[in-house]
């Protein structure tokens, strides 16, 4: 039925995910938070891939379970080392706990605000993020140029 949701977080909606995943299919589900912000916003619609092909790299944005928590998070990769993932939202200062690969859920690979495709974030310009978000510059960065950003996310909107 197109445009209605099925309400689910937690636990459940992390077993939904890992076996639509599992099966090798995409799947759409709605955020809550703002960690992402402003690339992924609180309510925003994200298509998950399954990690079949290749390894996230820095600059993808992933889905993926806190290891302490059992949480639903969904973060940009910073560094790789081994089987531990750096991730870090791009509205934090602090980067989150080394995540292993067995936790991994899937690329997010489609972002829409309000029924429109946001394209800033996931592009080429993922690792320009990556590199500034280690560094801790993406926010003091971005911040001065915000209403800049704001006017091309909503020009991509349209």
């Amino acid at each position: 039925m197109k445009g209605s949701d099925l309400p689910l977080s937690g636990r459940a909606l992390i077993k939904i995910l890992s076996a639509v995943l599992d099966k090798g299919v995409s799947v759409r589900f709605r955020t809550k938070g703002f960690s992402m912000s402003p690339f992924i916003k609180d309510k925003d619609v994200v298509t998950l891939a399954p990690l079949q092909k290749a390894p996230p790299g820095v600059g993808d944005v992933i889905a993926f379970v806190l290891q302490g928590t059992g949480r639903l998070c969904v973060h940009r990769v910073l560094d790789k080392k081994g089987n531990l993932y750096v991730t870090k939202g791009d509205n934090s200062n602090v980067a989150d706990e080394s995540v292993l690969k067995e936790n991994l859920l899937g690329f997010v690979t489609r972002v829409e605000r309000d029924g429109k495709e946001v394209f800033l974030g996931l592009g080429p310009e993922r690792f320009l993020i990556a590199f500034l978000g280690r560094r801790g510059l993406l926010l003091p960065l971005t911040f001065p140029f915000w209403k800049v950003i704001r006017m091309i996310m909503k020009k991509e909107l349209r």
